[in-house]
């Protein structure tokens, strides 16, 4: 019998984490391991309960989930963190992604997506909507379009070879692995070699981090 994924969901709704929770529960690889109300919870929930992946609330009144999500992703053993939000482009969201979210979802997603999107980023992946991402990026300061060679993350760019380039714009796009190997005619493990190579040179955790930089640095311009 496959090991079921722990999740932790802190939000300061009561019938939200209700929610979330009998999704979860509901299916057999998934199981919830904790509740908390507030961000200032997290780490005390997390430490006792040890999950896997943690749905969390941005707006919360003592700790958000920014400050919380960037709370739990110092350590080394940190849980994945999906962030759960109810607007499409809070203001927050991509404060919690720098802060080192694996993705974000919003609270009416049908329930197939949000354990769809908890078993991805249990993988180790990132749930991406690219589209979601350029929105954020653009209307950020941050995202002001920069020359790619500004800054450190253009530095980190400028050390990619061509191929890694044109897999870092497949990242940014949304594509999978597989996607982008029927794209650029390549095998799945050598894009999966080539993906890693990628994260390693601009530093980034996860392929999200990774899309945030393009965009951040100019190397992707959004809505280009």
């Amino acid at each position: 019998m496959t090991e079921q994924v722990r999740v932790a969901v802190v939000d300061d709704e009561p019938l939200v984490r209700a929610g979330l929770a009998a999704i979860v529960d509901a299916e057999p690889d998934l199981g919830v391991v904790g509740e908390a109300g507030d961000g200032a919870d997290v780490r005390d929930l997390v430490a006792r309960t040890r999950p896997d992946v943690v749905l969390m609330d941005v707006r919360m009144p003592a700790l958000d989930g920014i400050a919380a999500t960037a709370a739990l992703t110092r350590d080394a053993d940190a849980p994945r963190v999906l962030v759960v939000t109810t607007f499409e482009n809070d203001d927050y969201v991509l404060d919690a992604l720098r802060a080192g979210a694996s993705g974000f979802l919003l609270k009416r997603a049908h329930p197939d997506r949000i354990v769809e999107a908890i078993r991805v980023v249990a993988r180790g992946d990132a749930v991406l909507f690219p589209e979601a991402v350029r929105r954020l990026v653009a209307a950020s300061p941050a995202g002001a379009t920069p020359s790619p060679a500004d800054g450190p993350h253009g530095a980190a760019i400028g050390r990619l070879t061509e191929r890694e380039e044109e897999v870092l714009r497949l990242v940014a796009a949304g594509m999978t692995n597989a996607e982008i190997a029927a794209q650029l005619w390549l095998g799945v493990e050598t894009v999966k070699t080539h993906v890693g190579n990628v994260l390693a040179k601009l530093g980034a955790r996860d392929r999200l981090q990774a899309a945030i930089v393009a965009y951040e640095s100019g190397f992707v311009v959004p809505g280009a």
